[in-house]
């Protein structure tokens, strides 16, 4: 069975950009999503840990972001 999601565009592309050749969209959203989720470590670690995770995490996005928007002004 398969369904329809609406995606952002800006998601939509990182899936794009995140693809394999020998995948379907839908394999690629398995693959990424695919293992464990931070919040099954909820009781392993303590707030402050979670928290410099989370902007660890933050601050790789904003640099994935800026990286991206680099190359992006480099083909305009």
């Amino acid at each position: 069975m398969s369904h329809q999601v609406r995606l952002e565009d800006h998601v939509y592309e990182r899936i794009k950009a995140t693809k394999r050749d020998d995948e379907s969209f839908s394999d690629a959203v398995e693959r990424l999503i695919g293992g464990r989720s931070l919040r099954d470590l909820r009781d392993v670690f303590d707030e402050d840990q979670v928290d410099e995770m989370r902007e660890a995490i933050e601050a790789a996005d904003r640099a994935d972001r800026d990286e991206v928007r680099s190359v992006a002004d480099r083909f305009e």
